[in-house]
């Protein structure tokens, strides 16, 4: 099993910035990739970014690319979304997936972000 623990969520006003961390313990061993994906009030949970464990291959949702970025302590086992230029819009409970080479997935229970206008 894999625990996953977001935090760095919170309220920032339209064009701030925020950091979010996601800690990964237990059987962390064989991380392929650890994602953010995010959902707000009344919509469907979307892609944010993915970065792939081995070599640090990136990737992003067109709504965030440009603004965040994805990182990783693989020392930690902790993955970070820097988050700039926010807006209205980035508001959501971002969620922190932890991919497994083997393919099974763990999702964190989320951190809240509020972007006030």
């Amino acid at each position: 099993q894999v625990q996953l623990v977001e935090s760095g969520g919170g309220l920032v006003q339209a064009g701030g910035s925020l950091r979010l961390s996601c800690a990964a313990s237990g059987r962390t061993a064989s991380i392929y990739s650890m994602n953010w994906f995010r959902q707000a009030p009344g919509k469907e949970r979307e892609f944010v970014a993915t970065i792939r464990w081995s070599g640090g291959r990136t990737s992003y949702a067109d709504s965030v690319s440009g603004r965040f970025t994805i990182s990783k302590d693989s020392a930690k086992n902790t993955v970070y979304l820097e988050m700039n230029s926010l807006n209205p819009e980035d508001t959501a409970v971002y969620y922190c997936r932890f991919v497994a080479v083997a393919g099974m997935n763990y999702w964190g229970k989320g951190t809240l972000v509020t972007v006030s206008s």
